[in-house]
């Protein structure tokens, strides 16, 4: 069975550069706060790597 990643967005993205905003908006997360749960693939890690300031990781 393979991993889940519980991802948690953290701080504001007012401020942030396009890039940021789009891997944050691909990741599918909207408001601080809210979490969404992922596979952990080596795609969504690239996409934590870029933006893991902003965000809480935890293993489920």
């Amino acid at each position: 069975m393979a991993k889940k990643l519980e991802i948690t967005l953290k701080k504001s993205l007012i401020g942030r550069n396009q890039k940021q905003r789009a891997t944050i908006e691909a990741l599918g997360l909207k408001k601080i706060g809210q979490t969404i749960t992922h596979n952990d693939t080596p795609q969504i890690r690239g996409m934590i790597h870029r933006t893991d300031f902003m965000l809480v990781v935890k293993e489920v």
